[in-house]
């Protein structure tokens, strides 16, 4: 067969969709791709954005036992290259969607064993932006400073899942993140579209150390390179 559809579910946001497919064109490879509506949201079939998001992030921190938050579980990709780091003793995985937690719980999604076998990795079914404007990601410990917060939820600062999100990307709603940073932390951002100049320039009014990264990657269904962004901001260390 080469169309499954693994799971279907109404949520909050409207109808979820997990489904597998095989590419004829790239010799039968076995792509997972995630629908939110008529909306694709994403596809197994790129994610070298989403590991750039970790690798580009942590590569700003220093020291052991590092504490990392991972906003929007999707397909895994982001949260699997974390655990890839001897060095990340927890990680938090935020997300909204509770059918996304349980695709991984139950292994269908590409990431699930992974994950679901590492015991650093915590799944917390929670809204990223509300908890963001409250006590923060630790489930247990209002208030909790983190090494570097990873996100990956909306499109871009511009283009969001939900207009609900649109205060986290002003200076207020940065400024509240940042306070859930250790001294020396990372926030990290990923983004369909090329680092924003006006959104870097709201970034260094709130952190201390801001860089756009360009991540290029081959689409073999276009035949060309694509391009997501990158943000990393950082707080200054102790």
């Amino acid at each position: 067969m080469n169309f499954e559809e693994l799971d279907y579910q109404k949520t909050a946001l409207g109808e979820l969709i997990l489904r597998r497919r095989r590419l004829l064109q790239l010799g039968g490879r076995e792509i997972f791709e995630v629908k939110l509506n008529d909306e694709f949201l994403m596809s197994s079939l790129f994610y070298e954005g989403e590991v750039a998001l970790t690798d580009l992030g942590l590569a700003e921190l220093t020291g052991e036992d590092w504490d990392v938050v991972v906003g929007g579980l999707g397909l895994g990709y982001t949260a699997a290259a974390v655990m890839k780091y001897a060095k990340v003793a927890r990680m938090v995985v935020v997300e909204a969607l509770a059918p996304v937690i349980d695709w991984h719980q139950r292994k269908l999604a590409p990431n699930g064993t992974l994950l679901s076998k590492d015991s650093r990795c915590r799944y917390y079914h929670e809204d990223f932006f509300m908890l963001a404007r409250g006590d923060g990601f630790d489930p247990d410990e209002p208030g909790y400073q983190f090494d570097a917060i990873l996100l990956d939820i909306d499109h871009t600062p511009n283009s969001l899942l939900n207009p609900n999100h649109a205060d986290l990307y002003s200076e207020d709603g940065l400024m509240r993140l940042r306070a859930f940073l250790k001294p020396g932390g990372v926030f990290g951002l990923w983004s369909n579209d090329l680092p924003d100049k006006g959104f870097l320039a709201m970034l260094s009014n709130v952190f201390d150390q801001v860089d756009g990264h360009i991540v290029e990657f081959e689409n073999p269904i276009q035949g060309k390179m694509s391009e997501n962004g990158i943000y990393v901001a950082k707080v200054e260390g102790p």
